[in-house]
């Protein structure tokens, strides 16, 4: 399971390499206007980009729950002695990096509006990082290939709480109690132990139109249908089916859509002003410096202090280039930008930030793991 699992996120994670620099290459060529305007066309009241975004992404996050309800069920998370050491190296890089942040934005400029991006850099491509270290094929030790999956999917799903908690808009509480009512009936279907998937995918439908409607972003509706359908080892069980059938569409197919409808900036006219600006940096910074810090320096703390083992097939050097490569932070950190900033200006300065803090990390974590597993 673990070994299909990871071929896939490689594969997925060198397919987006390909689709980022497609996106910029577009973003900067004569084919901008066209990019650009067919993102924002309106289909249905809602445009393109959002329909990506809040529609294509909510089977992301449905595939994500299920994945980490498996792993926390029967999986690499599965007892508390494994979940320790990723799960601290999880929120040692996720609280680092958001010092960071608002260390570089603290000032208040753009209104105070920059401090909200503070959970950009704190999540970490699950996809993205596990292809570079699939780059390195059978001299990554399984070890280490177990821990970063495990510590991404801490990850994840700590980046699902904060977008529930943080990133909501104003509540509508007759929506949310319709919502509140689809889950009741979803929670009754799991306990009855019905073994069908389709009233499963329809009632998960209309659970996603009232979370629309709710102010609660409508992603959120793919993680709670996750965990409330029957567990993936219950016999016959539409998770387990769901989860396989989901899975290469929204590696090969959801992932790079929404990667080249958000990773496009347009560079003309933005001059080096742009790089500089505190959300670039404060992005930059926390995905590079705050992963590598947060998630080694916990880590090393952790072990030396008893509270975890460090696996025997990891060094310490190879350990590091693991926390590098988890300062890529691609898909839910655009995700998160976009959800953070209203202002165009401060969405292309978080996406330049994500872009080059991912860049340097992909980069140097590569170089480290070079050494570390050349024997």
């Amino acid at each position: 399971m673990f070994e299909r699992f990871f071929r896939s996120e490689a594969a997925s994670g060198i397919l987006l390499m390909a689709v980022t620099v497609l996106a910029l290459a577009v973003a900067n060529s004569p084919l901008a206007p066209l990019y650009f305007d067919s993102l924002h066309a309106t289909i249905g009241g809602l445009s393109l980009l959002h329909w990506i975004n809040d529609g294509l992404m909510a089977l992301f996050f449905l595939l994500v729950g299920l994945e980490i309800r498996r792993e926390l069920g029967e999986g690499e998370l599965s007892t508390w002695p494994r979940r320790i050491l990723p799960g601290l190296a999880a929120l040692g890089g996720m609280a680092v990096p958001a010092l960071i942040y608002v260390l570089f934005n603290r000032g208040g400029g753009s209104g105070g509006e920059a401090l909200q991006g503070w959970a950009i850099p704190t999540a970490t491509d699950i996809a993205f990082s596990l292809g570079v270290l699939a780059l390195f094929g059978t001299r990554a030790p399984a070890a280490l290939k177990i821990f970063l999956t495990a510590l991404a999917i801490i990850d994840d799903l700590l980046a699902v709480l904060i977008i529930a908690l943080v990133y909501g808009s104003s509540l509508s509480m007759t929506w949310l109690a319709a919502a509140l009512f689809v889950v009741l009936v979803l929670f009754g279907l799991s306990r009855a132990r019905v073994a069908v998937l389709w009233p499963y995918l329809l009632l998960g439908l209309l659970l996603w139109a009232c979370v629309l409607k709710s102010g609660i972003h409508a992603t959120l509706a793919g993680v709670i249908l996750a965990f409330v359908m029957p567990a993936q080892s219950a016999p016959n069980s539409p998770s387990a089916a769901l989860e396989h059938g989901l899975a290469k569409w929204v590696a090969f197919a959801i992932v790079p859509v929404f990667a080249f409808a958000n990773a496009g900036v347009s560079l003309a006219g933005l001059g080096l002003a742009i790089l500089v600006q505190p959300v670039t940096l404060g992005v930059a910074a926390g995905l590079f410096l705050g992963k590598q810090i947060g998630i080694f320096g916990i880590t090393w703390a952790a072990v030396r202090l008893g509270w975890a083992q460090l696996p025997p097939d990891i060094s310490w050097r190879a350990l590091y280039g693991v926390s590098l490569l988890c300062g890529i932070g691609f898909t839910i950190s655009l995700f998160i930008g976009a959800l953070a900033f209203g202002d165009p200006r401060l969405q292309d300065a978080a996406k330049l930030g994500v872009l080059a803090g991912s860049l340097l990390s992909g980069l140097a974590g590569m170089l480290v793991l070079g050494r570390a597993l050349r024997n």
